[in-house]
């Protein structure tokens, strides 16, 4: 890209958590931004279009555009490729990091980027780099596995954590009493990996106590006995632990 960030007209459609939380970290690094836009927004005269809008509303959105010719064209999904922006100098720009309500710090974040040209890519780089994050590029080919393997490194996550909460709840002990656990858990993950950051009964071999937990399982939440079973069996699996003669899981 031959003209820098800095002289550009950046838009960013979409009003969701995202386009607010981008349009908002974008025009704080000193980039000129408009909006986020409504869905459907022409950003006439931008010459870097950003679309936060649902996987399924890209092409519609890019369809909507009325921007010239060497305008680039960028959408946020993580699971969809670029040539959904056919007809655009289309690139794609994922930032690896949660969204909620109350926004989103993305400085040291990762962000998977692609683009349809080297320019194109070069504006993916330059906006990641813009937000203090690191890009890496990841092909239209492996984006589906990639979002699926952040889809479970966050979502899943904040499903087993609710889980874990609901079933302490039953023995009075607070979300709050969990919480250093799973930070230094993440943390030993981050440094170790997960063979060595892995403790517990199953890692050590006590099956007995195993047992016992799952008896507390389906005492207390047998909704949650299912996912229990599934989460013993992986991570035996990755204990390398055979499983026990008898063992109901």
């Amino acid at each position: 890209m031959d003209t820098p960030l800095s002289s550009c007209r950046i838009a960013a459609i979409g009003a969701g958590r995202l386009g607010v939380a981008l349009s908002g970290a974008l025009r704080a690094a000193g980039l000129g931004v408009e909006g986020p836009l409504q869905r459907g927004a022409s950003a006439a005269g931008a010459d870097v279009v950003l679309l936060c809008v649902p996987d399924a509303e890209i092409g519609s959105a890019a369809r909507a555009l009325d921007v010239a010719t060497d305008a680039f064209v960028g959408h946020c999904s993580g699971a969809t490729g670029i040539d959904v922006l056919a007809g655009h100098r289309a690139f794609s720009l994922h930032p690896l990091m949660t969204v909620t309500a109350d926004g989103a710090s993305f400085a040291g974040a990762s962000c998977a980027v692609a683009g349809a040209t080297a320019d194109a890519l070069a504006v993916a780089e330059a906006l990641a780099g813009a937000l203090g994050m690191t890009p890496t590029t990841i092909a239209d080919e492996d984006r589906v596995a990639y979002h699926a393997a952040a889809s479970m490194a966050s979502n899943f996550l904040v499903t087993l954590e609710g889980a874990a909460e609901r079933l302490a709840q039953t023995a009075g002990a607070p979300r709050a009493l969990l919480v250093p656990l799973v930070r230094a858990t993440v943390e030993n993950w981050a440094l170790a990996g997960p063979e060595h950051a892995l403790t517990g009964p199953i890692a050590r071999g006590d099956e007995a106590t195993v047992q016992r937990q799952r008896d507390a399982v389906a005492q207390r939440t047998p909704e949650l006995l299912d996912l229990f079973d599934a989460m013993t069996r992986a991570t035996r699996d990755l204990a390398g632990r055979p499983v026990p003669a008898g063992a109901a899981s």
